[in-house]
């Protein structure tokens, strides 16, 4: 590694051409969209794209290695700093080089979600009208980040994670690329393995733990006066200049949604293991404890209801010893009603009972509360009729009144039917009982 040198590792390393580039063979074969982009003359595409992917897949490589390989004019713009000015005057000036100079353009636009829909909206001109061909990167769903106009006129690509063998590629040539360290280095297994572990998938962050552990082997080799040799890497020396992996997760993106809807459906589906994994993945990106027990509050509820209703109580007693005790040892009692309520037997009756009942009331499906039932408290209320006949449950037998409760409209309706599980086997035959003294002739 060049003395001196200030641009990262992971900028040094960037392919100039789409040959190099490591991954995402999905999208690289012949004939692929990227590859009619990145063909010279006039087998070039003029299709606009938007790849979509987790930071550290390609994006920005990808597109860079088109603009190397391509004879076309490259524009690159990122919408952290761009504006509506910006991207006006690079369809100005990119419609004056197609028709004075006969070049097209294409507009690299790093990270498009950050840009509102008005500033969108400007791009349209140029990519309907072929001023420009667009590449788009972004991290969050296009679905929801990209106007719609947009999104119609573009090829969405979506990248993926590297897998480890890609991300072991990239570290030998890292290793033994001069653009990178230049065999100054040796990695042992244990600190590859350890890189590729950090990495999560991600190409930039694989690079980047790369140069801090291998900065610091040399650092020690200098002061030990060794500097013929490569300096070793070892896992120790990755420890020591990696603090630890840092979670794929943005608590505003689609990593946010994906994990609690793992976490969610791992507990609906009876996997403690999985459940504690994503709790875990929660935990330790930062996500709100609040959160993540209110959600649990609603599992107990939703997914286990009737079938142990102790699981609403473990649930929220969680949720208060978060408040009271905070993290890091929140995490504790987060964990007891995660492994509770994944082990615990599954009903979803009563959820599905309030939901068809308020369905119900909303399309108008509901009468008159019968005489009986009203409220008979109020002066007057008992010469209008209200509560005359009404039998106190106290009094019957079993504490059931053979009377009618539901309005008119609808009796004999059922919302509620007890399923076979946990303790909503015994509701379902002690319901039974009730709704044959409910309907019997009075």
């Amino acid at each position: 590694m060049a003395r001196g040198t200030t641009a990262p590792l992971a900028v040094r390393m960037r392919p100039t051409s789409l040959d190099e580039v490591v991954g995402q063979r999905h999208l690289l074969g012949p004939g692929s969209p990227l590859r009619r982009l990145a063909a010279p003359g006039d087998g070039a595409s003029g299709q606009s794209v938007i790849l979509w992917g987790p930071p550290g897949t390609g994006k920005t490589t990808l597109a860079q290695s088109i603009a190397h390989t391509s004879d076309r004019r490259f524009v690159e713009l990122s919408a952290v700093t761009a504006g509506v000015k910006d991207v006006r005057q690079v369809m100005e000036d990119s419609l004056n080089q197609r028709d004075l100079f006969a070049q097209s353009t294409v507009l690299f636009l790093d990270e498009i979600h950050r840009f509102s829909k008005a500033q969108q909206d400007a791009l349209l001109p140029g990519v309907e009208q072929g001023w420009v061909t667009l590449i788009a990167a972004t991290t969050e769903n296009p679905s929801f980040s990209v106007v719609s106009p947009l999104l119609s006129r573009s090829l969405l690509l979506t990248l993926e994670p590297l897998e480890d063998d890609d991300i072991a590629e990239l570290i030998d040539r890292a290793v033994a690329d001069p653009r990178g360290f230049g065999a100054g280095i040796v990695l042992d297994d244990d600190a590859k393995s350890q890189l590729i572990r950090l990495s999560s998938g991600d190409a930039r962050r694989a690079l980047t733990a790369l140069e801090a552990a291998g900065a610091h082997a040399l650092e020690a080799a200098d002061a030990a006066g060794a500097t013929d040799a490569a300096a070793p890497v070892t896992a120790e020396a990755v420890a020591s200049a990696v603090d630890r992996a840092l979670l794929r997760y943005d608590r505003q993106g689609d990593e946010h949604y994906d994990v609690i809807s793992a976490f969610i459906k791992s507990v609906r589906g009876s996997d403690p293991d999985a459940a504690l994994h994503y709790l875990a993945r929660m935990i330790e990106a930062g996500e709100d404890p609040r959160f993540i027990a209110r959600r649990i509050i609603v599992l107990a509820s939703e997914d286990i209801g009737m079938a142990d209703p102790q699981g609403l109580v473990i649930a929220t007693a969680a949720a208060t010893a978060v408040q009271m005790i905070g993290m890091p040892e929140g995490r504790i009692p987060l964990a007891e009603a995660t492994v509770y309520l994944a082990t615990a037997p599954k009903s979803n009756r009563a959820y599905l009972g309030i939901d068809a009942a308020i369905a119900d009331v909303r399309s108008g499906d509901f009468g008159r509360v019968p005489m009986h039932l009203r409220d008979g408290h109020y002066p007057g209320a008992k010469r209008l009729g209200h509560g005359r006949g009404y039998r106190y449950a106290h009094d019957a037998p079993h504490g059931v009144a053979t009377q009618q409760y539901l309005p008119d409209p609808l009796v004999g309706v059922r919302y509620y039917d007890a399923g076979q599980h946990g303790f909503e086997r015994e509701v379902a035959a002690r319901l039974e009982r009730i709704r044959a003294i409910l309907s019997a002739k009075r």
